[in-house]
């Protein structure tokens, strides 16, 4: 019985799909936001699949319902249920803007020289390492719960209000006890 409901539900989506790509190819563009609605969560994980970079994914699902929008006469059910001729259109396209993509124009090599590495150099991140080492070394002096206290608002980001909460104490004391746990890093590190 389930299956049945099932199957009759999965039928009227598609007809519902059919309906909507005939009514986008007639120039329908309140169609197109149905298909869009009814589609770009499966559409935007194929793009993901191509594009593990979010940004890169949703430009290439906008690309493809750009090219639903104008290749909407071509779709045939007779052909394909309409979710495959979406799912192929939106992975061609995908593929067509990663082959783009790859196609750069190259400078060439001699202009590297002109190229400034962003990264800091080997002495800046030495140093910046060996700071990072004395400062954990610090907070691992201080007691456990300070140590925690440091650890939650400053490395995991939580507001003193989060951690108060959490904790179950009064705000007031988990200020203190984070100004007082600061202060004795403030002298290890001097």
């Amino acid at each position: 019985m389930i299956s049945e409901v099932a199957s009759i539900v999965r039928d009227g989506e598609r007809a519902a799909l059919v309906t909507a790509l005939q009514r986008v190819a007639a120039g329908d563009r309140g169609a197109l936001q149905d298909v869009y609605r009814r589609t770009s969560a499966k559409l935007y994980g194929v793009c993901l699949r191509i594009f593990p970079d979010t940004d890169e994914a949703e430009d290439a699902l906008q690309d493809a319902f750009i090219n639903v929008w104008q290749k909407a006469g071509s779709f045939d059910p007779a052909r394909a249920s309409p979710i495959t001729w979406l799912v192929a259109l939106t992975r061609n396209k995908a593929i067509d803007r990663l082959r783009a993509r790859g196609r750069r124009v190259m400078a060439p090599i001699e202009a590297a020289d002109n190229v400034a590495d962003e990264r800091p150099d080997a002495e800046t991140c030495l140093i910046g390492a060996q700071a990072d080492a004395r400062i954990l070394a610090c907070i691992d002096v201080l007691p456990t719960g300070d140590a925690t206290l440091i650890r939650t608002a400053f490395f995991d980001g939580s507001t003193y209000a989060d951690i108060a909460e959490r904790a179950g104490t009064p705000l007031g004391t988990i200020k203190s006890r984070v100004r007082r746990a600061l202060l004795k890093l403030r002298e290890c590190l001097a």
